[in-house]
């Protein structure tokens, strides 16, 4: 491992271990929540590619009505309708992220890196693998969630992930961590 590398996975298992204690009473909340508006379990273990394209499952606090079909939302015919009573809160202000807090500390997600594509989004792992940005571990945030995050064609996500492929360091890293936080309480990018 490179010394970056090592930085790199010392602040995640750090950060995101710090986060966990801090969040712990936000997100047990955040999960009574769920189960009590809604029928089904608290998590959703969604199947997501991880580096080198290998599958993984990616836990989120569950926003969508069980039985919702396993694809991207905007692929979906009308997505609000597939919310639960609180699904729509958690996503615009991504607090149905936080259970990823996990993978990160188990090493199958970084805090900063692509946003792990969907099993089945072929055309992006297609776009991926051919810039090779498959060899990066998928993150919890990314450069395309602060440039657009839904609002991007999968293009442009791909052209993102690349130059992060590219241009990584550390100090690229804080940035987009910050200016996460800014997306976050602004809820820009988020349309379903």
């Amino acid at each position: 491992m490179t010394p970056g590398l090592y930085l790199k996975r010392l602040f995640d298992i750090t950060c995101s271990l710090l986060a966990l204690i801090a969040l712990s009473l936000p997100m047990l909340f955040i999960a009574l929540a769920v189960k009590f508006t809604s029928a089904g379990p608290v998590l959703y273990w969604s199947d997501r590619v991880g580096y080198n394209n290998v599958i993984f499952k990616m836990p989120k606090f569950r926003t969508m009505l069980t039985g919702t079909p396993a694809v991207a939302t905007h692929l979906l015919d009308d997505p609000d309708r597939w919310l639960t009573p609180i699904g729509k809160f958690l996503r615009k202000s991504s607090l149905d992220e936080l259970p990823q807090l996990f993978s990160i500390v188990t090493g199958e997600m970084s805090i900063v890196g692509p946003r792990p594509a969907l099993f089945n989004q072929n055309d992006l792992i297609e776009l991926r693998t051919a810039k090779g940005v498959h060899l990066l571990t998928p993150g919890l945030t990314g450069l395309a969630q602060i440039s657009g995050r839904d609002d991007l064609p999968i293009p442009v996500k791909v052209d993102f992930d690349e130059y992060y492929l590219r241009n990584r360091t550390f100090f690229l890293d804080i940035q987009i961590v910050v200016m996460t936080f800014v997306r976050v309480l602004k809820t820009e990018g988020v349309k379903h």
